[in-house]
């Protein structure tokens, strides 16, 4: 009976931790497109440096003040050596997703997002000559065609955005790839990663953020209608987007890396249905079918590459100069 009731229990902690996970990832993502659209705020890296910066103080009172999270330890020449070139690519990353997302719907945005399975593949094979089984470049096909179909029926198209979310995707691809040498020793949950790298990130985009929205953002300041609240959604946003983080850590201890892929993956249906009924951009049936086609592609991807990593003991996982596997890829943590 206590097995049975202590089953149960597990599988509703995996219920709640998903669904807290899809409500604070979708709600950034609405709240970002709420103030690029609504507010008319069309600042992409004030609004990621203000992000930093709560992600830096909520970091801070989680590991130094309410102690829920032990600090792990960096040497001190690791922080420039090797702490600040990911927290660069980090950057880069969370700027790319935010401006992609001023200029494209967060149907399109979501979609292309999921074109990082591929171009984590791609790059290392490209750049650090590695090499996959031939199944997870079959489990590629659904991904790029989706995206393909997406990409030519979506009617809101722009072409600044979507370059802007397909170099988030390489960005996202080379900070995962980066992680495996640069923090390896380190093994680094969502907070202690939001810990270090925010700090840095703040540092890194203040001066761009200030000399190229700086006027920009005191004109905003001056004319717009309702400031308080305007600001208010501001910095809640940046608040959530703390606490998105901290969802992540919960959820990635409370389920199976596949339960984790297929929920990733209906997490992004979810983001795409409710930023449609939010914002009603015009979406065409092929570009529903395309959207579709990318997310089961993503979940055959996943379950393929999971299904690589369970070998038999005693099965190489890299066999050098013929095939690895399994790409490098973030095993279980969202952006």
């Amino acid at each position: 009976m206590e097995e049975s009731e202590l089953c149960n229990w597990s599988i509703i902690r995996s219920i709640l931790a998903i669904l807290q996970w899809w409500s604070f990832n979708v709600t950034v993502i609405i709240m970002n497109k709420w103030i690029f659209q609504k507010l008319d705020f069309k600042y992409p890296l004030s609004v990621s440096c203000i992000h930093f910066i709560c992600s830096a103080i909520g970091a801070y009172l989680v590991i130094k003040v309410l102690k829920l999270k032990p600090l792990i330890p960096v040497e001190t020449e690791d922080h420039w050596r090797r702490i600040f070139p990911m927290s660069f690519v980090f950057c880069i990353n969370i700027v790319l997703g935010n401006v992609s997302l001023r200029y494209i719907p967060v149907s399109f945005m979501q979609t292309i997002k999921s074109f990082t399975p591929a171009t984590t593949v791609i790059l290392q094979w490209l750049v650090w000559r590695k090499h996959f089984d031939w199944r997870i470049w079959a489990s590629l096909i659904p991904i790029v065609g989706g995206i393909l179909l997406t990409s030519m029926t979506e009617l809101s198209f722009n072409t600044f955005g979507f370059c802007a979310a397909l170099f988030g995707c390489l960005a996202t691809s080379t900070k995962t790839i980066l992680a495996e040498s640069l923090l390896h020793g380190y093994k680094f949950d969502s907070i202690n990663t939001v810990y270090r790298m925010a700090p840095f990130a703040t540092m890194i985009l203040a001066v761009p953020a200030v000399l190229l929205e700086g006027s920009g953002v005191i004109e905003w300041l001056h004319t717009c209608p309702s400031l308080s609240n305007s600001l208010v959604i501001i910095f809640g946003s940046g608040v959530l987007a703390f606490c998105l983080n901290f969802s992540i850590f919960y959820v990635i201890h409370s389920t199976t890396a596949v339960t984790f892929n297929v929920a990733g993956n209906l997490k992004v249906a979810v983001a795409v249905t409710c930023s449609w009924l939010i914002f009603r951009n015009p979406i065409s049936d092929l570009n529903a079918i395309g959207c579709a086609i990318t997310l089961v592609g993503c979940t055959f991807y996943g379950y393929t590459r999971q299904m690589l990593s369970q070998q038999q003991p005693g099965t190489p996982r890299i066999l050098r100069g013929s095939t690895e596997l399994s790409p490098l890829v973030n095993e279980k943590l969202d952006k």
